[in-house]
């Protein structure tokens, strides 16, 4: 009788063994899945609307960088969970650096969506951005 209560109490610390394995690892992948996502780098395309020259430009997230007259930072970009319709997000500031008056307020600060630029568009006379991608 002692035999059978040892084999079934070492079954039970089996299954929690087991089950708690299971539950961490799931734990792991998840955190580990949603950093993937985020990525440190943004790829932007801007377009000089004189002279109809494109550029593509990588940001690193948080840090800014001059583009002729325009001040660029990327603070964060993400991608999508989903495969068969990539979205790239990315919040972005823009200054203009031209205007010396205001050179402290942004022509840009929002965010910027690679399927959907016209949700929040990026309106200036004479320089275009589109996000490219995120990684």
């Amino acid at each position: 009788m002692l035999l059978k209560k040892n084999i079934r109490v070492g079954k039970i610390k089996f299954k929690l063994l087991f089950l708690t394995l299971f539950l961490s690892l799931n734990f792991y992948f998840s955190l580990n899945s949603a950093t993937e996502l985020e990525g440190n780098f943004t790829e932007i395309k801007v377009l000089d609307k004189i002279s109809s020259k494109n550029k593509l430009v990588k940001l690193e997230n948080g840090i800014e960088i001059q583009h002729k007259d325009l001040a660029i930072k990327s603070m964060k970009c993400k991608n999508s969970e989903f495969d068969d319709n990539p979205e790239v997000t990315a919040y972005i500031q823009v200054k203009d650096m031209s205007n010396k008056n205001k050179n402290d307020v942004y022509v840009f600060n929002g965010w910027m969506f690679s399927s959907s630029p016209s949700i929040a568009p990026f309106d200036h006379p004479v320089y275009d951005i589109w996000l490219v991608r995120c990684y």
